[in-house]
Order: structure tokens, then sequence, then C-alpha cells
């Protein structure tokens, strides 16, 4: 069965990857234009520590979350990070709290709140040896694909690696049983056969890693 499952996965993978690429906006082709620039980017990022004074009561100043429900942000992809401050701006995310913050930053603020969580330094955390074992053959077997060797995600898709465990564990199972407010197809395929003990072995994995 889990067979079957990671080759419809596998199948999915292209049209789920295709569906999720940022949206081409003045925002992301601004953030490109950052990447080839140095001296505005270390602007942009120190800009960007400014904006995100707001963001810290949960994000924490470093972008690693304060709270077990909670994101970290440091290392994400600043793409990655700049769609779903988009979503959020225009009720594709649902969270009342993040939408009202969102709504009052203008585009070039958004670029900034990206590059600066993009700029800061993961920090994992300590993990269960014997469960980061049993996690990275299942990661491996259902996550890389879409999510990379070393769980970094890219523009498209978040990065798993260094996120608290509690964090991962309710959205991997979330993400199982259907019960978040997000849906993806994919993650709920790849997800669909996993116990409660292989989610926990997989979320140890992740949240060792740097």
């Amino acid at each position: 069965m889990r067979a079957f499952l990671v080759l419809v996965g596998c199948l999915v993978a292209a049209s789920a990857f295709a569906q999720s690429l940022p949206t081409p906006s003045p925002a992301q082709d601004r953030l490109k234009a950052l990447s080839g620039d140095p001296v505005a980017l270390r602007a942009a990022v120190d800009a960007g520590k400014k904006a995100t004074f707001f963001c810290a009561n949960c994000h924490g100043d470093d972008g690693i979350s304060k709270t077990p429900d909670v994101p970290n942000l440091a290392g994400q992809n600043p793409a990655y990070l700049l769609e779903q401050i988009r979503k959020f701006g225009a009720g594709e995310r649902k969270d009342a709290f993040m939408q009202g913050l969102i709504k009052v930053l203008k585009d070039e603020e958004r670029v900034q709140v990206a590059t600066y969580f993009a700029s800061l330094p993961v920090r994992p955390s300590a993990a269960d040896a014997a469960q980061v074992a049993k996690g990275k053959v299942l990661f491996e077997r259902l996550c890389v694909r879409c999510h990379g060797e070393q769980a970094r995600g890219n523009e498209a898709i978040a990065r798993l690696a260094g996120q608290k465990l509690p964090y991962l564990q309710t959205t991997i199972t979330r993400y199982r049983d259907r019960t978040g407010v997000r849906n993806n197809q994919l993650m709920s395929i790849a997800t669909a056969g996993l116990k409660n003990e292989e989610i926990l072995a997989l979320a140890n994995y992740l949240t060792q890693l740097p």
C-alpha cells in the first residue's frame, strides 16, 4: 500500500510543484533583482529587521519561534516566504492575526521581511538518536523528492530542517488526518499511511538537521 502511495505521489509531484510556484509579481521580481545586488540586498535585510518588530512576539527576534505551534522562519527560502506573505495578505491562507498584520505591509516591506528572515541562521534542536535513524529512512522514502536531500525546501516548498519537533509533529499529523487549515494533495498522499510513531520519528529527524 505504501509503495502505491509513493508511486501516486511521484505522478502528481510535478503538477503540484508547478501549482505551488510563487505567483509572478513585482515583489517577486524585486526579490530576484536583489539576489544580484549585494549592497541592495544588505540594505533590504537591514530594513527587514526593523520591519519585523511585530513578528518577534511569535516568530522570535532571530526567526526561531517562541512557541511550539509556530514555525521557525529563519533560513527559509526568501521566495517561499514572500509567497506565503502574499497568500496571507490575499486571504488564501487563513489566520486572522497574520492577515491583519500583513495587509498593512507595502510590497517593498514584504520583500524586506522575506529577505531578513531568509538571512538568519537556522538553529537545529536536539533529538532522540534512535528516532532520527528511523525518521531518516522515512524521509528518504516519502519526502526527499520535494523537500530535498537536506530538507531545506526551495522557492515553492517549505524548509523543514531545523523546525521545532512539536510543530513538525502537529503539522504532519494534520496533513495526514486532513484536519488543518491548509490542504495539499501531495502532502496528504505522502503522509496518508504514517503511524503516529513514524510521524514522531520523522519529526526527530527533521528537527536536528542544520
